[in-house]
């Protein structure tokens, strides 16, 4: 018997089983969660201002607390972060993950508490690998080595035992020793912060091993395994690791990377498995190969909250809990976690495609889409568009952002969109195209505008230039991690910053 089948059968078989509540009883889990959150959390700071011990339902719960974004929050946890006790949650938390800015801020700093860590982070990397052997019974995963991208951090206002970075990095730096034993790099070559060199001793760290699986972002993980080749000089990744079997990705969408990765690994036993996990939790997971939507993970110790995308910005928006959400409707996601995030709106936007279980993809960013004419263009619109061009006229694509042109003298406005090719497309001219016919067939408000070039004109591409994108991050420090391009925008700041560097 093979090692993961050991390691199957000793440790993973029991959640397997345990994981079917999600299936039948997934109410009843989040109530035990809520419930558990505030009994635990009664004598913080935060929760005797909002009389936590007072909170015996839902709806309780809905009167005491109020909706919440980082700013709401951001007094509270830089007390934590000078390691003041018993803020937002019970004890001291030590690690806080650095995530992009808010307005005011060029970073948030979300808390990582020890519960957190290991009832909602860990609990999510385990139940990944949990469902992928479910699936796949005959894998060999443990009989080789994990090879696990992450980011760097770095101490917290001096304080020695306190950390701040990428989340995947408090991960990799808390993990269990044991864990070490199957999983590549060197923990010194892991959590180093200079990606470009990360990347030359990644590969060569792991070129010559016995690499079965890759855990890290897609376009991070193309550029280590584009590096693997040039140095091992072969023609492709299979050849290297024959022995790699799964890819368990996550942070930005695979589909625009998808085609690329299947010609890099061209085995026909190679299997991709999404996670959704984020700096301010673990929240889904890909329980069935042939299904995109992920499985809302509802035992960890995240409560859910929903909000109607059209409500976000009003003052008192709907707030719904998870048996209220509707499939097929673009919703706001706001949690509360062992983190001591409380009802906090953490930016991404989701739509159910599935009540029993609870299912669901993810359609992008509260602020991440382009609504200058009415047009309500959102990334999973953008994702689509961009499939579907890509399809018709061989191309493949790193990197993209879009942004509005805003209307002229002549009232004339268009969406700009500046993308950086792996493979051009046969036609520029059919590929802008098809990018449009697709946006207009599966959004009738761009449709709309669209109407006879009347509000919308055509949509223009502009041809980055090579690595454009990876130069714009790492002028800003963002280059590797968890650091991500802005697909869609309102504004032209990106953009503008972008084609002045492509110039």
């Amino acid at each position: 018997m093979s090692i993961t089948k050991i390691a199957n059968k000793l440790f993973f078989a029991a959640r397997q089983k345990d994981l079917e509540r999600h299936y039948y009883d997934a109410d009843s889990l989040q109530h035990h969660v809520m419930r558990h959150l505030i009994e635990k959390a009664k004598d913080t700071e935060y929760g005797r201002r909002h009389l936590f011990s007072t909170i015996t339902d839902y709806d309780s719960f809905t009167n005491n607390i109020p909706i919440n974004n980082y700013e709401d929050l951001k007094g509270d946890i830089d007390r934590m972060r000078h390691g003041e006790h018993d803020i937002l949650w019970p004890g001291r938390v030590k690690c806080f993950a650095k995530s992009s800015g808010t307005t005011n801020d060029k970073s948030k700093f979300i808390p990582v508490s020890d519960d957190g860590l290991h009832s909602i982070h860990y609990a999510g990397g385990f139940d990944t690998v949990a469902l992928y052997l479910r699936n796949n019974p005959n894998s060999r995963l443990f009989d080789g080595k994990g090879l696990i991208l992450g980011g760097s951090h770095a101490t917290n206002y001096d304080i020695t035992d306190s950390l701040v970075g990428d989340l995947s990095a408090i991960l990799i730096e808390n993990i269990n020793p044991l864990a070490n034993l199957v999983r590549v790099p060197k923990k010194r070559t892991a959590l180093l912060s200079d990606f470009e060199v990360k990347r030359e001793r990644i590969a060569r760290e792991t070129m010559h091993k016995d690499v079965t699986n890759l855990s890290g972002v897609p376009s991070w993980m193309l550029s280590v395994l584009t590096r693997v080749l040039e140095l091992s000089g072969k023609n492709n990744i299979s050849e290297v690791w024959p022995n790699l079997e799964v890819f368990f990705h996550g942070g930005v969408s695979f589909t625009p990377y998808r085609h690329q990765y299947e010609e890099i690994i061209p085995s026909k036993k190679m299997h991709y498995m999404e996670t959704y996990n984020a700096s301010e939790g673990f929240f889904g997971l890909q329980d069935d190969p042939n299904d995109p939507s992920m499985l809302l993970m509802l035992d960890y110790d995240i409560f859910y909250e929903f909000i109607p995308i059209e409500e976000v910005e009003k003052d008192n928006p709907t707030v719904l809990p998870l048996e209220a959400v509707e499939t097929g409707k673009n919703y706001a996601m706001v949690i509360s976690t062992s983190c001591g995030l409380w009802r906090y709106i953490i930016g991404d936007t989701i739509t159910f495609t599935s009540k029993k279980p609870y299912k669901f993809i993810i359609t992008g960013r509260t602020k991440h889409f382009i609504n200058a004419f009415g047009e309500e263009l959102i990334v999973d619109n953008a994702e689509k568009g961009l499939e579907y061009a890509c399809n018709l006229t061989g191309a493949e694509i790193l990197e993209y952002t879009a942004a509005p042109v805003f209307m002229d003298n002549h009232a004339k406005c268009r969406h700009q969109w500046l993308i950086e090719f792996a493979k051009e497309p046969d036609n520029m001219e059919l590929f802008s195209d098809m990018l449009d016919k697709k946006l207009q067939e599966i959004n009738s408000d761009y449709e709309a505008k669209r109407y006879k070039d009347i509000t919308l004109q055509h949509l223009e591409v502009v041809k980055a230039k090579p690595d454009l994108f990876n130069q714009w991050l790492k002028a800003r420090g963002k280059l590797g991690g968890q650091h991500k391009v802005p697909r869609l925008s309102n504004s032209r700041n990106v953009i503008e910053e972008l084609l002045e560097m492509n110039a």
